[in-house]
């Protein structure tokens, strides 16, 4: 955290004509319209997981136009990337942490009617609105995923007081609800699930000069955060027991930002010389581009929230072989295969069978995408307005009665 200044940070309005340049009364005053607070600091400052969730709502909630809510996006930075109606107007914070949450809340209880906390569960312990944080996960609370030091410091100490403080809360797996409610009985009647959607900017095809600097296809491609839980290590280990044959015709394709602890993995993705390719953070149509030229993506994760990745990979087509644990079978269903991620031995075979069987890999990518087609951001949008909406209509008539 950071030391306080000696004067508190300046709130001011983004260079943006849908920002506000001084505090607001609350439009419902105007307009009789119920106004919703979203963090939306990670559209911009989060390039993918959180980042990619506000960013898709965002677009989900522009798209509609069968309400008249209206929304006030909380920031440092306005997102430019989706033109955005008069519905929606940035409000931008100019404080580091943990003051941003102080000075955005008080925005909020002027502004707003309900505040969708995505980002952080420190913003709800200074908001008197009605308030709905999203749960991602509770991998801080697990120390064998062994999470950011940080994060999990924050997160353990701010999760209770927000769960207390919630109207509701947002989950994405009915595996990540049944957690939460375990971990915090009495609020198991508010949870709320709400499954995420695949991106339409993975449908889009990478530019040709671009596409030839990507790997050929039938590759084994793994994608995410360069971090303990993704459990590269033992995946290289799984590929390495492969027949070279296998090998020769299949790198293996690593895509990801480096996250924490990455040593290990970095140190067996190079024990694996030239078979084993790194390309680091790509673009969302990259990304799509590698999905549909992969052999098998292969997601041996130890823990998610969700496992937004393995949804991608099915929409784009890939064959998918993923984790028998956490949300993945939640999020896969019959359309990707299971294997043991604790066990090397589990994940080669897992590998060995799909690169071996075209008849097999083509039946998941079918299956793969269907199953896709049953997520969407719209969806995903729509519990989230329902959930914010009730939280506000219940406050403001506790506060008339």
């Amino acid at each position: 955290m950071h030391a306080p200044n000696a004067l508190p940070p300046r709130e001011s309005a983004l260079a943006d004509p849908q920002a506000s340049h001084s505090p607001q009364p609350n439009p419902r005053a105007s307009t009789g319209a119920l106004t919703i607070g979203i963090d939306a600091r990670a559209a911009v400052e989060v390039p993918a997981g959180r980042g990619r969730v506000v960013r898709e709502l965002l677009r989900a909630l522009a798209e509609r136009t069968d309400d008249d809510l209206r929304y006030v996006l909380y920031a440092r930075t306005p997102w430019r990337e989706q033109v955005l109606d008069e519905r929606f107007r940035w409000c931008a914070v100019e404080a580091r942490e943990p003051r941003w949450h102080v000075h955005a809340a008080r925005r909020a209880n002027r502004e707003c009617d309900a505040f969708f906390a995505t980002n952080s569960y420190l913003t709800p312990q200074f908001l008197r609105i009605a308030c709905v944080p999203l749960v991602h996960d509770l991998v801080t609370f697990d120390r064998t995923m062994r999470p950011n030091r940080r994060s999990r410091a924050i997160e353990q100490l701010t999760l209770g007081p927000a769960v207390r403080r919630a109207a509701a809360l947002i989950v994405t797996t009915h595996v990540t609800a049944a957690l939460l409610a375990q971990r915090f009985p009495r609020a198991a009647d508010r949870i709320v699930v709400a499954p995420l959607g695949v991106a339409p900017a993975l449908e889009e095809r990478v530019p040709p000069e671009d596409a030839a600097t990507l790997p050929r296809p039938g590759f084994v491609l793994a994608a995410g955060t360069l971090e303990p839980r993704k459990n590269l290590p033992r995946l290289v280990e799984a590929y390495r027991q492969l027949p070279r044959a296998l090998r020769e015709r299949h790198p293996l394709v690593v895509v990801g930002a480096l996250g924490w602890e990455t040593g290990a993995t970095l140190d067996a993705l190079d024990s694996l010389g030239g078979q084993a390719i790194r390309l680091g953070y790509v673009s969302d149509a990259a990304l799509a581009e590698l999905y549909r030229r992969c052999a098998v993506f292969c997601y041996p994760s130890l823990g998610e929230g969700f496992g937004l990745p393995v949804l991608e990979a099915m929409a784009a087509g890939a064959a998918v072989l993923t984790s028998n644990l956490s949300s993945l079978p939640e999020v896969g269903g019959d359309a990707a295969g299971y294997v043991d991620p604790y066990e090397i031995a589990s994940i080669a075979a897992g590998l060995a069978r799909l690169l071996d069987d075209e008849a097999e890999r083509a039946e998941l990518s079918r299956r793969g995408r269907a199953r896709a087609a049953e997520f969407s951001w719209g969806g995903f949008a729509e519990q989230t307005l329902a959930t914010l909406t009730r939280a506000a209509s219940d406050q403001l008539s506790k506060t008339r009665s």
